[in-house]
């Protein structure tokens, strides 16, 4: 992977970081290096997500889907038990690839109802077995095979941990079922069974990302000059703290857009704490230069923007043409039209003062989006490191989880009171 931070200097971007202060940040990065590294040497809880690329036995995940004849899978999981599964297979280029993570009951029945179930495996993921969306979506599609005539049992696989009602339910009825790694939280659980079963049933190559994982891996070091994933986490906190409040992921490539919201969990969940955090926003380019590209241009400046293509990809020409005022097209292709919009909308950043990185692998295939994952989940380790948070905790999204169970009547919780004790103001149109 490769980093350009020239456009966050502050000869170029207000807010911006000058040379020295990047210099002393780097002394920073020096001593977050050497925690991380010992965490990992010791896999401590969270650290040991960097060590999956080495830890993930991708043999055991291809053996454990060996038998799992499907032409589309369904991954029923939320959050990091989706996220990641998903930013893989449509980095590769797979539309049959599904997803249940929600739990909007139309989203739900449309989905259940084109898919032919028949030739669906089912790919349940959820470490304590318990997540209420997770079960439920679950139970629903057990239904649907049902009546649909298809033994559910023959097309599930379980990603669960060592014990709770998805462990028993697959011990009872002899699934397929592969554990969630200790230590990793779910949304840094990219490089595991978590996140490659599903590329695994439909064929793909799931070594050749962990292997893009591990180059990720050994590229750590002590020096954000020498590193591109501590060069990225760095800078990002440097501009934050200098007020780029938001973090607007444009990547250049349509198979890389579950990547932009992959990285809103990692970014969000990992660092808004303490009254810190930048919060991430999504887009797509070209498309959003169209519209977004208007504000983070000529808005307000509390943003970095973060570009990411690659720089090699296959290519479909332009037919030349006589149209007056189009004929400039014929001759190149789309693939240096997104070049040249992607160098426009960078350089229009930096012409508006506007503080963007540069993030570029070599390609969007397996190992590309294995170094891609590693790299910025490195780069969000160290940006808890720098900012003095714990990084590898979601104590918020634990407290609404917590609600909403006690809202079900699932037990007693008095973060459900705080629910019902809310105070109303309506507005009624009707």
């Amino acid at each position: 992977m490769r980093v350009d931070i020239g456009n966050a200097l502050d000869s170029v971007a207000t807010p911006g970081i000058s040379e020295d202060a990047l210099d002393r940040l780097d002394a920073e990065v020096a001593e977050a290096h050497d925690t991380i590294a010992a965490g990992m040497a010791n896999a401590e809880f969270g650290y040991a997500s960097l060590n999956l690329p080495e830890t993930t036995n991708a043999a055991g995940i291809e053996s454990a889907v060996a038998d799992v004849d499907a032409d589309h899978v369904l991954t029923v999981g939320i959050g990091g038990s989706a996220l990641g599964a998903v930013t893989v297979t449509r980095a590769l280029g797979e539309q049959n690839h599904h997803v249940l993570d929600n739990v909007d009951p139309e989203a739900t029945r449309r989905l259940l109802d084109r898919l032919d179930l028949s030739r669906t495996a089912v790919n349940v993921v959820s470490r304590s077995g318990t997540t209420a969306e997770t079960l439920s979506n679950f139970l629903v599609v057990q239904d649907a095979m049902r009546a649909a005539g298809v033994d559910w049992t023959d097309r599930t696989v379980v990603t669960t941990g060592e014990a709770g009602p998805l462990r028993e339910l697959a011990d009872e009825h002899d699934l397929p079922a592969l554990s969630v790694p200790e230590g990793v939280p779910g949304r840094f659980s990219a490089l595991s069974a978590v996140g490659l079963v599903p590329a695994a049933i439909l064929g793909y190559d799931v070594e050749a990302v962990l292997a893009g994982g591990r180059e990720a891996r050994d590229s750590l070091s002590g020096s954000l000059y020498d590193c591109p994933a501590y060069a990225y986490g760095a800078v990002a906190v440097g501009l934050e703290r200098r007020g780029a409040h938001v973090n607007a992921v444009m990547p250049y490539a349509e198979a890389l857009e579950p990547f932009a919201e992959w990285f809103a969990q990692l970014w969000a969940e990992s660092l808004g704490k303490d009254g810190q955090g930048q919060t991430p926003a999504r887009a797509l380019g070209a498309t959003d230069q169209h519209s977004q590209l208007q504000l983070y241009r000529a808005g307000r400046h509390d943003k970095l923007v973060t570009l990411v293509r690659a720089r090699k990809r296959g290519d479909v020409a332009i037919p030349a043409t006589d149209v007056e005022g189009l004929s400039y097209l014929g001759g190149s292709s789309l693939g240096e039209l997104l070049d040249a919009e992607f160098e426009a909308t960078e350089a229009s950043l930096a012409a508006a003062d506007q503080p963007n990185v540069r993030i570029e692998i070599d390609r969007v295939d397996e190992r590309g989006v294995g170094e891609l994952l590693v790299s910025l989940e490195a780069a969000c380790v160290l940006a808890g490191e720098l900012m003095g948070v714990e990084t590898f905790t979601q104590p918020a999204v634990e407290w609404g989880k917590r609600a909403a169970r006690g809202l079900l009547g699932g037990g007693e919780f008095p973060e459900a009171e705080a629910v019902r004790e809310k105070r109303r103001l309506v507005v009624d149109g009707d």
